[in-house]
C-alpha cells in the first residue's frame, strides 16, 4: 500500500506550506522506523537542505526530534500529538483495561483497531510473550482487504470509499467483497492468514451508542494453536461477550471536562523571538493545533480551537485547513475532530520503546555536563542491574558494562530503589538479605539500613561513598512513572578524588535531578497510551 504521505490532490490556497512540509517530514521519518540520515531526508522529502535544517530546528525546539551526529530521530514527545487523538476518542482509556482482560483470560494476542478510510489502525494492543508473537504497534495502518476488522468497517462504506477503494486495487478484489457481505450479515469476520502466513484472527465489532461501528475488538492467534475452523467455534461467544461490556462501557461513560487552555501560542512566539528565521512559527503553530484536542475535546468548532492553543481565529483556521488536507482532521458540520491518520505522526515507531532508550539521551547530556559517568538501572531481586550506561573518555573512569548486577544495599541507585518500595517489601527485603561488608565502609546492619532507605526516602536521593569499592562514590535519584511509582534510578559514578561529598551534592545533585524531570517527562507521555518495558 502507499505511503500515507503520498497525495495527488492539490493542497488548497490557504493551506500553510511549512506545515505541509513539517508533516512529510515527520511522516518520511515514522515510514523509516523513525531516524534518518539528515542527507536521505533531503533527497525523500525532496526540499533544499536549508529547508530540511530550519525545519529540523523547529521539530528539536519543540522536542519533537534529535540531532544524533547526521541522523535525525524522532523523539517521544511527539507522541503527544497521537495521544491527543487516543485521549479525544476515549477507547484505550474506556475499553483497553477489558481488552487486557481478555488476552489474559484467552492467553491470546488482543486488539482494538478504527478504521482509517480505507484502511484500519490499531490504538491498543495486549500481546502475550511468545517465541512467535503479533508485532502489530500502537498507530500501525494494514489495508482493510488483508484484515479481519477490515471487512466489518467496509460494511458501512459508502459509495466513494468503495470506488476509491476499486481504484486503488487497480482491478480484482481478492473475494474481499464477498467477505464483507459474509460479514455483514454474521456480525464476525475472519483473517485466515491473509496478513500473514501462519497468522489468524477473530474480530466482532463495538457499536457506539448511536449504532456504528466504534472500534473492533480483535483476538489473534497463531496456527499452531488455532485454525480459522476453530477459532470462532473456541473463542466467538468470549469476544461478543467482552464486546457487549464494551458498548455498555461507552453507553454509562461519563462526561469528560474540557483541559484548560495551553496558551503554546506565546510558547511559539518566544521561540521564534529567541531562534529567528530558523525557528519556523507556522509549522510550530499548525502543529499544536492538533494538541487543542484530547479528553472532553474530541470535536471544537474553530473559536474552541483558537481559544485552546491562544492563537488567532485566521490563524488556526488555515492550519485547520491544511490539517483536513493532510487527513489529520475531518470536518462535522462546523466542527472538527482529529482522525486516526494523526497517529501516523511517529505513533508506531515510538511506541514500541522502552525506558532504556529513552533515558539514553538524556544520560549523554548528564555526562557531558558533569564530565562524569552516569548509568540507568532497574531492581533485579535483591541486586540492581545496569540497563543504560554512558562513559567519560577520563584515564581514570568508572568501568561497568550493560546487565551488570550488584546487591542494591551497597548501591546509590540500588538504595533509591528500595526506599520507593512500599514499607511492607522492603522490610521483608532487608530481613531476607544478608549484607556482606563489601569494603571497611559498607553498611550492613538492617537496622542502620532500614534508617537510610527512610532517609533517602525523605531527601529523594542517596549518596554511597565507598561501599562498593574503595574510592567509588555516587549519587543517584529514582525515576518515576505516571503513577508516581519508582521504576528506575539513575546515578552518576566517580572517583572519590575529584568530587567530595558536599560537592557531589551542591553541584552533581542538581543536574541529575534535571536529567530526571527530562527522562520523566519523555517516560509521560509514552506509557499514556503504550507500555514501556525496562529494556
Amino acid at each position: 500500500m502507499p505511503p500515507t504521505h503520498d497525495t495527488t490532490e492539490a493542497a488548497p490556497p490557504e493551506a500553510v506550506t511549512p506545515l505541509l512540509r513539517g508533516i512529510d517530514v515527520l511522516r518520511r521519518l515514522t515510514d523509516a522506523g523513525g531516524r534518518m540520515p539528515v542527507g536521505e531526508l533531503e533527497r525523500a522529502a525532496g526540499l533544499a537542505r536549508s529547508t530540511v535544517d530550519r525545519i529540523t530546528a523547529t521539530l528539536t525546539r519543540m522536542g519533537y526530534v534529535r540531532v544524533e551526529g547526521r541522523d535525525i530521530v524522532l523523539a517521544p514527545r511527539l507522541l503527544e500529538l497521537g495521544n491527543a487523538y487516543l485521549a479525544s476518542v476515549r477507547l484505550p482509556d474506556l475499553l483497553g483495561g477489558l481488552a487486557d482482560d481478555l488476552a489474559d483470560a484467552l492467553d491470546e494476542s488482543v486488539s482494538l483497531a478504527v478504521a482509517d478510510g480505507d484502511g484500519i489502525r490499531f490504538v491498543h494492543q495486549a500481546t502475550r510473550r511468545r517465541a512467535m508473537s503479533v508485532s502489530f504497534r500502537i498507530g500501525d495502518r494494514l489495508p482493510a482487504e488483508r484484515t479481519a476488522p477490515g471487512a466489518l468497517f467496509a460494511a458501512e462504506w459508502d459509495e466513494d470509499l468503495w470506488a476509491g477503494w476499486r481504484e486503488r486495487r487497480g482491478g480484482g478484489n481478492g473475494g474481499f467483497e464477498q467477505r464483507v457481505t459474509e460479514a455483514r450479515e454474521s456480525g464476525w469476520a475472519v483473517d485466515d492468514q491473509l496478513i500473514e502466513p501462519g497468522l489468524v484472527a477473530l474480530s466482532v465489532p463495538v457499536r457506539e451508542p448511536a449504532g456504528r461501528i466504534a472500534c473492533v475488538l480483535s483476538v489473534v492467534s497463531h496456527t499452531s494453536r488455532h485454525d480459522a475452523g476453530s477459532l470462532p467455534e473456541v473463542l466467538l461467544p468470549r469476544l461478543r461477550d467482552t464486546a457487549a461490556v464494551m458498548e455498555r462501557a461507552l453507553r454509562e461513560a461519563p462526561t469528560a471536562a474540557p483541559p484548560a487552555p495551553t496558551g503554546l501560542a506565546s510558547w511559539t512566539g518566544a521561540s521564534k523571538q529567541e531562534l529567528g528565521r530558523e525557528f519556523v512559527e507556522s509549522l510550530a503553530r499548525g502543529l499544536t493545533v492538533l494538541t487543542a484536542f484530547g479528553e472532553g475535546r474530541e470535536t471544537l468548532p474553530l473559536t474552541a480551537v483558537a481559544e485552546a492553543t491562544g492563537l488567532a481565529r485566521a490563524t488556526a483556521r488555515r492550519a485547520l485547513i491544511t490539517l483536513e488536507h493532510l487527513g489529520c482532521v475531518a470536518v462535522d458540520g462546523r466542527a472538527f475532530r482529529l482522525t486516526p491518520r494523526v497517529l501516523s505522526l511517529g505513533f508506531p515507531p515510538l511506541s514500541r520503546t522502552t525506558l532504556t532508550r529513552i533515558a539514553q539521551p538524556h544520560l549523554a547530556e548528564l555526562a557531558a555536563r558533569v564530565r562524569e559517568s552516569t548509568s540507568l538501572a532497574v531492581l533485579a531481586g535483591d541486586e540492581v542491574q545496569y540497563t543504560g550506561r554512558v562513559e567519560t573518555s577520563r584515564i581514570m573512569n568508572v568501568h561497568i558494562t550493560i546487565g551488570t548486577r550488584f546487591p542494591a544495599y551497597a548501591t546509590s541507585m540500588g538504595r533509591v530503589l528500595l526506599a520507593g518500595l512500599a514499607p511492607e517489601e522492603r522490610a521483608e527485603r532487608l530481613g531476607r538479605t544478608e549484607p556482606a561488608a563489601l569494603t571497611p565502609y559498607t553498611v550492613t546492619g538492617r537496622a542502620e539500613l532500614g534508617a537510610l532507605l527512610e532517609e533517602v526516602g525523605r531527601q529523594g536521593y542517596a549518596l554511597v561513598d565507598e561501599e562498593l569499592e574503595v574510592g567509588l562514590r555516587s549519587i543517584a535519584m529514582p525515576v518515576r512513572d505516571r503513577a508516581g511509582r519508582v521504576v528506575a534510578a539513575v546515578n552518576v559514578a566517580l572517583h572519590s578524588a575529584r568530587r567530595s561529598r558536599a560537592e557531589c551534592v551542591a553541584e552533581v545533585l542538581p543536574e541529575l535531578a534535571v536529567t530526571i524531570g527530562a527522562i520523566e517527562a519523555d517516560l509521560h507521555v509514552t506509557e499514556r497510551f503504550a507500555r514501556v518495558p525496562a529494556y
